[in-house]
């Protein structure tokens, strides 16, 4: 590899002061994603990303809401937040200045892919994004992006000992799993929403073939991808569950502290006279946390990774309420079941 010049060592230290500025949690990540977006529609990976990681902050802080603290000790829902956190604090500062040298590449008039390796980006991703500043096939790089995450993932957080041991393998996330707190939601107004379940957490090519289904539901749909694009831009976020749904959320707890729990909803309604339920914002929950560096390594070692970016053609409606909705049923049952053992 050649020695870099002075304006490229320049160049990639703003991207790294810029992507270090935005990825101080859950809130500037997503809110990044869609600026961006907004900048590089062409980009669409970065509007799925937006919605994913929106996602990822209302699990965050369903770990501070009204079920999970009745659910799970402090130390094991400290630990699930710390999961959380570091996969999303990961895939940011690995994507984030993909987009940067891509967009500076805009810029100049001419790609700058062949500095990839020197933000420690796969060769995998240098190849797909000099691929696609020829072809502009938009498909082609948001499921190689897709693909590009999840592997990145796959060692530094889903296979890391640490989180085998501590999260993965506790009984609380297998509790999770089985009340199907894996729901990606996608809210497009009127209190509707689409999305996807992942039940296999552990499997990359779960989690891969996840992600080409969101992204048809999100895109191959214009009537979904409208009305998606027009809620999010319409409602910031924060972390709350209140920002879909605020007739059932609340990021102010209307409860009383050592009272028992009481079931509150019916079909995704509130009971006559029922508190909302409490789903506090990313900012009150859980302060912002100082991330070691990112390990090394280019994950791209198997070239069959290839056969996940070919179409599937399968066609999605997304449908999930009624599940989401048995699920908020389920959480409220063991909850009540959990404080009558309690007490």
């Amino acid at each position: 590899m050649l020695p870099l010049a002075n304006h490229e060592k320049d160049l990639l230290d703003r991207i790294k002061r810029t992507t270090q500025e935005y990825n101080l949690n859950n809130v500037t990540r997503t809110k990044a994603y869609l600026d961006f977006y907004l900048r590089h529609p062409e980009v669409k990976w970065a509007f799925l990303g937006h919605m994913v990681s929106r996602n990822g902050g209302w699990n965050m802080t369903d770990l501070k809401g009204e079920f999970l603290p009745r659910l799970m000790a402090k130390k094991e829902r400290n630990l699930f937040f710390n999961f959380l956190e570091r996969g999303n604090w990961l895939i940011f500062q690995d994507v984030y200045p993909q987009f940067l040298l891509y967009e500076e590449g805009l810029r100049q008039g001419r790609p700058l892919f062949h500095l990839c390796t020197s933000i420690n980006v796969s060769t995998f991703m240098e190849t797909i994004w000099n691929e696609f500043w020829r072809s502009k096939d938009t498909y082609l790089l948001a499921i190689a992006l897709v693909i590009n995450e999840q592997s990145y993932l796959e060692k530094r957080v889903v296979r890391n000992p640490h989180y085998q041991k501590d999260v993965l393998n506790k009984f609380e996330f297998m509790l999770q799993d089985w009340l199907s707190f894996n729901h990606i939601l996608f809210p497009n107004g009127a209190r509707n929403m689409v999305g996807q379940t992942l039940h296999q957490f552990e499997s990359l090519r779960e989690r891969i073939l996840l992600g080409k289904r969101l992204y048809s539901i999100l895109f191959e749909n214009q009537e979904v991808y409208r009305d998606v694009f027009k809620w999010a831009r319409t409602h910031p976020h924060t972390g709350s569950r209140k920002d879909y749904w605020p007739h059932v959320f609340n990021n102010v707890n209307e409860g009383t502290p050592g009272f028992p729990y009481q079931l509150r909803l019916k079909a995704c309604q509130l009971r006559a006279g029922a508190r909302k339920i409490y789903s506090p914002t990313v900012e009150n929950a859980w302060k912002n946390v100082n991330q070691p560096e990112a390990e090394q390594g280019d994950w791209f070692d198997d070239w069959r990774v290839v056969e996940y970016l070919t179409e599937n053609g399968e066609s999605l409606d997304g449908e999930i309420k009624h599940e989401y909705c048995k699920t908020l049923e389920r959480l409220e049952l063991a909850t009540l079941a959990k404080k009558a053992i309690t007490f």
